[in-house]
């Protein structure tokens, strides 16, 4: 299209300086008028925001004030309920009634507090109000004796005639009310208040006083059963359905924008009251509204500023996009005119003005750098002509060369991989085999042909492991975690004949993308498993052969050392006594080994129930006492008076084999004239038991296998002090059986302390 058809009366194109100018006015107008409105809108949305929450904070407030109030009422009658001269029937009624009188004056809104009878009839009140009259149908004092102590809002019946009303309005009342006993413990009666409600407006105006220069804020005291109870004339005592009542009665707190049957539209922040401390609150919800007008005011008055500052920076931004296109193509327009010039085949060197800006200049020097690099490639487009079937030559054997190296690298890894002793399989993300080798053909029955291409959990997996296997790969495309990936896992598999048996696997991520693909190396350990599990069989059947004779064994020492034969000589005893330790010896030995036994099968079973440590870590203490009293070593103890109240879940008869294990330990390393020190203590939501020994330490290449089983520092401490080795992995076992974790910090020269931790329970 020519340009001048836009511009009707003018025979020459526009200038790159008008359409420039042009174009800056439009677009300053349009980002302006933009970023204004973005700007706008946010700013409104957040004064919004701003007035909804303020309107819900304000309806929490008043919420949590009715609850204070109350909880406070409700505390101070209970605890008056308390009081001798309340309970002293003996006392004179003047006397009782200045009670309840001086109870009065502490609390302004207290209209009416009197004493009843278990007959329901009023012995004493405060101001006389009511005294000899029967008030035993009434719901307060009915309610009091059912354990029920606040009753709801409610009009004046007994007292209607003699209290005047407040503000026009005939008096409503709060009602708590508790039984109370006589001096000898039996139920003498009820005292019962009643809290003026107009308590309750003055809560309501407290709060709503502050924001009444914004506007007309209205607030609601709605019952459980939607009735209004404090609000407009209009409202107070009607049934009301709104949707924030719903959400407030539903214990939540904010605001939203509704229409209320007058018509209107309001802003509504609203809140529950529920209840503090013993007071269990009346579910009364606070709704504090505004006209919607009222409350955005605030917004209009933005959004007229906004537009009118938007429009005043696009006129002023329009002016200055003029002046600024206009200094740009000045410059430009004298090189177009000098590259005119060459077009006509003119030879000269485009020499920019030195006040032109940078770019200019360097178009200039391009533009100079572009007509010789011209000549230069037409020189070397002749030559490239000359060569270009020996250069091609030459790339295709290049390419030949490193097709050939790439060929024998796979085939290197092809044979390795195809005699490798473990069985590869190949497999892309969907779970299809890709590459199967003769060791997964002789492990599996299934012929390279006939596996490449099947999913490998119908070839491999139990039928029960399917579905798992495809949701891990399923996990795998949408995340890019597998978890087994990178570790040595032991899987059930199955053969071409249906027979399962044990592997250990290792899984691997080759490639990138949509190519990669698992590697899989799989190696067969069900001999491995079998040659174990008669190992556990030998070893359980060994020590429970072993337990009959030694426990004789043991019994017949004993019966020895205390005279059944007849006294024996010292050396006789001697020998008796170290018969009698080294049988006891090995009954601790075959104990241990039965429960490293039950602990590989899984089978140790720990009755656990909540009680408390304390007893449990005294019984220890008491067990070791003599052995630390043979070894020279004293044992101390490290808790606050709080410790009885420390308790935990726990199997007490495995906690004590855990304590004497560790005790044992310590006192075993610890030289004579030292001390074992337990602690018992509340960290960190935790208990924690601690054993701290002052031996010699525990040297750092033993740190890391000190909790294996048959782990001993070397073999000249075995044989120096005795042991099997079991002990730590067993206590090991028991306390994370129990949800705990055991560890230990150790210096050299400075001993070492064990640190086991349970969770808290309640007794």
């Amino acid at each position: 299209m020519n340009v001048s058809l836009l511009f009707p009366g003018r025979t020459r194109p526009r200038s790159l300086g008008a359409w420039l100018a042009f174009a800056f006015s439009l677009l300053t107008v349009v980002l302006t008028l933009l970023l204004v409105a973005v700007v706008e809108r946010s700013s409104t949305e957040q004064v919004k925001e701003s007035i909804g929450q303020g309107l819900g904070e304000m309806a929490r407030q008043t919420a949590d004030k009715l609850d204070g109030g109350m909880a406070e009422r409700y505390r101070e009658v209970n605890l008056m309920v308390r009081r001798r001269t309340v309970r002293d029937a003996g006392l004179p009624p003047a006397e009782r009634r200045q009670v309840l009188s001086d109870m009065r004056e502490t609390y302004g809104y207290y209209d009416w507090i009197g004493l009843t009878g278990m007959d329901g009839k009023v012995i004493v009140e405060a101001r006389g109000l009511l005294e000899g009259v029967d008030v035993s149908a009434r719901p307060w004092f009915r309610n009091a004796l059912q354990g029920v102590h606040v009753g709801d809002v409610h009009e004046a019946v007994k007292l209607a005639r003699l209290l005047p009303g407040e503000n026009g309005e005939p008096r409503r009342f709060v009602d708590v009310a508790f039984p109370y006993t006589d001096l000898s413990g039996a139920p003498a009666g009820v005292l019962g208040v009643h809290l003026s409600w107009q308590w309750a407006r003055e809560v309501e105006r407290s709060i709503i006083a502050q924001v009444e220069e914004r506007g007309r804020v209205q607030a609601l005291i709605v019952s459980r059963q939607g009735v209004v109870l404090l609000g407009p004339p209009e409202l107070q005592g009607r049934t009301i359905a709104s949707d924030s009542l719903g959400l407030a009665q539903q214990k939540r707190t904010g605001y939203r924008v509704e229409q209320w049957p007058d018509g209107q539209s309001y802003l509504v922040g609203y809140a529950t009251t529920t209840g503090r401390g013993a007071y269990p609150g009346l579910g009364w919800s606070v709704l504090v509204r505004q006209n919607v007008e009222d409350a955005y005011a605030p917004v209009r008055r933005l959004r007229e500023q906004a537009l009118w500052s938007g429009a005043a920076l696009a006129v002023l931004f329009s002016v200055a996009g003029v002046l600024v296109a206009r200094r740009i193509t000045r410059p430009l327009g004298a090189l177009a005119a000098s590259a005119e010039r060459l077009g006509r085949g003119e030879v000269l060197q485009l020499v920019p003005n030195a006040k032109d800006y940078v770019e200019v200049q360097a178009l200039s020097g391009t533009l100079n750098q572009l007509v010789s690099d011209l000549v230069r490639k037409q020189a070397e487009l002749r030559h490239l002509n000359a060569t270009l079937e020996q250069r091609v030559e030459e790339r295709t054997r290049e390419l030949e060369r490193a097709l050939a190296s790439v060929q024998a690298s796979q085939q290197r890894i092809d044979a390795i991989v195809e005699t490798a002793q473990d069985a590869f399989i190949a497999v892309d993300q969907r779970g299809i085999i890709l590459d199967w080798n003769g060791a997964a053909e002789r492990m599996f029955g299934w012929r390279r042909n006939q596996a490449v291409g099947w999913p490998l959990s119908e070839l491999v997996l139990p039928e029960r492991y399917r579905a798992s296997l495809g949701q891990a790969l399923h996990a795998f495309r949408q995340t890019g975690h597998l978890a087994l990936l990178e570790q040595r896992l032991e899987r059930v598999v199955i053969d071409r004949q249906g027979r399962e048996f044990t592997i250990e696997m290792t899984a691997g991520l080759a490639g990138r993308g949509e190519d990669a693909f698992f590697s899989v190396f799989l190696h067969d350990i069900s001999e491995r498993k079998r040659v174990e599990q008669m190992k556990n069989e030998f070893v359980a059947t060994v020590s429970h052969e072993l337990r009959t004779p030694l426990t004789s064994i043991r019994a017949s020492l004993a019966m020895l050392a205390d005279g059944m034969a007849g006294e024996l000589p010292p050396d006789a005893m001697r020998l008796t006594a170290i018969a009698s330790q080294s049988s006891e010896r090995l009954v601790r030995m075959v104990n241990d080994l039965l429960d490293i036994q039950k602990i590989e099968a899984g089978a140790m079973h720990l009755e656990r129930s909540p009680q408390a440590l304390q007893p449990v870590v005294e019984r220890a203490l008491a067990a070791m006492e003599g052995h630390a009293r043979q070894a020279g070593v004293a044992l101390r103890t490290d808790w606050d008076a709080h410790a009885a109240q420390l308790a935990a879940s726990i199997d007490r008869d495995r906690m004590e084999q855990v304590l004497t294990n560790l005790l044992s330990n310590a006192i075993k390393f610890t030289p004579p004239g030292k001390a074992v020190t337990l602690g018992l203590a509340q960290l960190s939501g935790k208990l924690r038991l601690s054993v701290a020994d002052q031996g010699p330490g525990i040297g750092p290449e033993f740190q890391k296998r000190l909790f294996q089983r048959f782990a001993q520092a070397d073999g000249a401490d075995s044989r120096t002090r005795g042991g099997t080795g079991l002990g730590l992995a067993i206590s090991k076992a028991i306390i994370e059986e129990h949800g705990g974790t055991i560890g230990f910090t150790t210096a050299p020269g400075r001993g070492t302390c064990f640190v086991v931790e349970l969770p808290i329970a309640s007794v």
